[in-house]
């Protein structure tokens, strides 16, 4: 293997523009090979239909990837009424059509409505949840009877964007697990005619509010017209992982007793998870402090000077 092709330490977040079509996933490990990064993890998976924000994670801020999961989202749907299918989106086999009665503005403002707060959502059967240590989706390929689980999850707000005869567009903005699908779903059932999600995309998720995304395409041709330290260039430091927690700084004799996994005791206020900085502005970790000001690394960053800037 020549040593253009072996993977390399490399530490950064890369705000991927998912494409229609492709698994999470699948468009992890197509970017990991293009920046031949030896470690990445993506923070929540997109469906194959959805496009947009899919922050992806190298090196060390794989560390980062499971508190994101936690954040919140925004989507545009593009929700197809008069047809229920099988995955709850147009990927999906047709179970059931119906037609679509005549919607009235406040009919339809109300269904929405009952649809945000905090609500017990039944999760769609194809989806990468978990039971028996198996996704559900794969048992349902198998054609198994499936009781997909209920759980409680928040929905911040639905706009309704647009309103057509059997079409509708909505910007949705929701906590950690909500399935836009099963809203879509459950809407189709509040209006009597059944839905499912045609289009999907994911708009932001916390901290990246206001992201710039990059497409495959958009990378691929980077790569082959200016290389590798372009690529590198399009990456965040983790440090922007970070935004929304708490940040703790320490001085540089704190930052040494903390990259060695002491505790440490300031005026801190309670937090968990803190990120700690060090002098520098660069993360030294995560850290837990207690009501009494007590902070316990939690999670340390390997400091590398080959991190993004």
């Amino acid at each position: 293997m020549t040593s253009s092709r072996r993977f390399r330490p490399l530490d950064g977040i890369l705000l991927l523009d998912k494409p229609a079509g492709m698994s999470s996933n699948a468009a992890l490990q197509a970017v990991r090979r293009l920046f031949r990064a030896e470690k990445g993890g993506h923070t929540g998976s997109l469906d194959p239909l959805a496009t947009g924000l899919l922050p992806l994670c190298f090196g060390e801020a794989t560390k980062l990837a499971g508190l994101l999961l936690g954040s919140d989202k925004a989507y545009e749907a593009g929700i197809m009424l008069g047809a229920t299918t099988d995955t709850d989106d147009a990927d999906g086999q047709v179970l059931r059509r119906r037609p679509v009665p005549a919607l009235e503005h406040a009919r339809l403002q109300a269904a929405l409505a009952a649809l945000t707060g905090t609500l017990r959502q039944r999760a769609p059967v194809y989806s990468a949840l978990k039971q028996g240590g198996e996704p559900l989706y794969a048992r349902a390929r198998r054609g198994e009877a499936i009781e997909a689980p209920v759980r409680e999850v928040v929905v911040h707000a639905i706009e309704l964007l647009e309103a057509g005869p059997d079409r509708l567009r909505l910007h949705v903005t929701c906590g950690s697990g909500t399935y836009v699908r099963s809203l879509a779903r459950d809407l189709g059932e509040a209006l009597d005619c059944g839905a499912h999600i045609a289009r999907l995309r994911r708009l932001w998720v916390d901290p990246f509010r206001r992201p710039s995304m990059w497409t495959l395409d958009q990378l691929q041709a980077l790569a082959g017209a200016e290389g590798e330290v372009a690529l590198d260039a399009c990456l965040l430091p983790l440090e922007a992982g970070l935004a929304g927690f708490p940040r703790v700084d320490l001085a540089p004799a704190e930052a040494l007793r903390f990259g060695q996994g002491q505790r440490l005791r300031g005026d801190w206020p309670a937090a968990d998870p803190a990120a700690v900085f060090g002098v520098d502005g660069r993360a030294l970790g995560l850290a837990r402090v207690d009501p009494t000001g007590r902070l316990s690394p939690q999670r340390l960053f390997r400091q590398d000077p080959g991190r993004a800037e």
